[in-house]
């Protein structure tokens, strides 16, 4: 082993034969051997192998591999010198070798040496993306999964930050073609991570690259397989596909094909669905993902069939008066409990594949559905009366800091909730049906062009809150929306539905 004096001495030799360093293989190797030395010794290789590297081809893989040894030394602080360097022997066909090396080394726990390796990364990454690439994809498909969760972790927040002379259209390309590779077999949260990762291309950003994003998360979503509502897994890995469609959706990238699952498979299971998310309202979360894809439907073959599984499903949650339900079923004075935030879900769905089929409710329905559904959107839409009052009263002159008390924030978007339903039911009770208003859905914030109109829809008061964007709420629906049962009565003579009723 090398001493530190010759270490130097033969690091002279090299730095003075300038052009004819090739020559002096035999202080190359000096250098080399420097790596089984003490903790000095390998202080100076760790600087000199990287410096002389390029000049000793014949000795690239001995250079490399003393080099990786130092990047495992147990010292820290060589162990970082070490790394620091690597971007030196990233030349030609050794790239993709050196990439390689430092995604293995995204495991270290050590975060200044992390962050090193990262830094590294994105150097030669600058130098040779493809090589690069290579690299990260190969211990991503691999690797050992502290590895591959690093080197995902790397991708999703490095690459944005890249220059688009590095990122271009053929590096796009192979990123795509190398994703698609990993997404045979991913986790859920590996899932999430490449949809950003590819939602981020730019190449990605036209109306042909959405789609085929939407058409690898459908493949993801497998809906061409038997859905399961008992699985959970089944159930989870929908709705994660399902969340990251959401919003490549637009008038030019149809959500038909999900939203024609979610009424056939999903909708008629809805009540037995199941989830490994604790605390997770699955029913709400599957009714809030159909009402935001559903304003995005093309042209559809089962349109009838699935509007009549949406209607179906409304009925549940749209309950008849007390004295009207056969069976005797809510006789006495007790009052069904008014679903709101499943409702608001439920009838805007409705309400966006009706336009399709304007003539659904008066042509598809024969006279004693039609009339039993108005008797219920009457009952519905008086306790929404009751209800709206309510939340106008108890929010009346409250502004600023008074309205971020979570329970007034709950009440801010049980307000936003019961309007949105309030439009809705109006447009059915034209006469033919109409399916003309707009409305924001609730956990959804408001556009700027949209505000305007809100002000017209919403029979607002002088005191009434501004109806800004709020969070969804957290807690059951269920038990946040319900109105106060025996109050409805006393309000039926100001009742404005009972006119559009009289004559149909």
């Amino acid at each position: 082993m090398p001493t530190v004096e010759e270490l130097y001495r033969n690091y002279g030799i090299l730095a003075d034969a300038t052009e004819q360093v090739g020559q002096h293989k035999d202080a190359y190797q000096v250098i080399l051997d420097g790596v089984k030395g003490g903790t000095k010794e390998k202080r100076l290789a760790a600087q000199f192998i990287p410096k002389f590297f390029k000049h000793f081809p014949e000795l690239a893989d001995s250079a490399i591999n003393a080099q990786l040894d130092l990047c495992e030394d147990e010292d820290v602080s060589i162990r970082r010198q070490a790394i620091k360097e690597l971007p030196q022997f990233a030349t030609g066909e050794n790239l993709p070798r050196v990439a390689d090396i430092l995604t293995q080394l995204l495991q270290t726990d050590d975060s200044a040496e992390f962050n090193l390796v990262n830094n590294a990364l994105l150097s030669i990454f600058k130098m040779d993306a493809k090589g690069t690439l290579g690299g990260l994809f190969s211990q991503i498909l691999q690797g050992e999964d502290i590895v591959r969760e690093r080197a995902i972790k790397f991708l999703s927040t490095k690459l944005k930050t890249l220059p688009d002379e590095v990122l271009t259209k053929e590096v796009e390309e192979l990123i795509l073609t190398e994703s698609k590779k990993v997404l045979e077999d991913v986790t859920g949260e590996e899932f999430v991570l490449f949809m950003k990762i590819l939602s981020g291309l730019k190449s990605l950003q036209t109306v042909s690259g959405r789609q085929q994003l939407v058409e690898l998360v459908a493949e993801q979503a497998d809906l061409e397989q038997t859905f399961n509502p008992a699985d959970p897994d089944c159930v989870d890995r929908l709705l994660q596909c399902t969340r990251q469609a959401v919003p490549l959706f637009s008038k030019n990238v149809h959500s038909t094909r999900f939203v024609t699952y979610f009424c056939e498979h999903v909708l008629p299971n809805l009540s037995s669905l199941t989830t490994p998310v604790e605390g997770l309202d699955i029913q709400l979360e599957v009714l809030k993902l159909l009402a935001e894809m559903s304003s995005f439907c093309g042209d559809m073959e089962k349109l009838e069939t699935n509007l009549k599984k949406l209607f179906d499903k409304l009925l549940e949650y749209m309950p008849l008066p007390p004295e009207e339900a056969e069976n005797g079923e809510n006789a006495g004075n007790e009052e069904p409990k008014l679903q709101f935030s499943y409702v608001e879900c439920l009838l805007y769905s409705f309400h966006q594949l009706g336009r399709k089929l304007p003539d659904f409710l008066t042509a598809k329905l024969n006279a004693e559905k039609l009339k039993d559904f108005k008797i219920r959107l009457q009952y519905f839409a008086r306790g929404l009366q009751v209800y709206i009052r309510q939340l106008r009263l108890a929010l009346q002159g409250k502004t600023g800091e008074a309205l971020k008390t979570e329970e007034n924030k709950i009440k801010v978007v049980a307000l936003k909730i019961t309007n949105n339903i309030n439009v809705l039911i109006k447009d059915l009770f034209h006469i033919p049906p109409s399916y003309k208003s707009t409305v924001t859905l609730s956990w959804k914030p408001v556009q700027k062009a949209e505000m305007g109109q809100k002000r017209t829809n919403e029979d607002t008061t002088s005191g009434s809150p501004p109806k800004k964007a709020a969070a969804g709420p957290k807690r059951d629906a269920r038990q946040i929306y319900n109105p106060p049962s025996g109050k409805y009565s006393s309000n039926l003579g100001n009742f404005n539905y009972e006119r559009g009723l009289q004559g149909k």
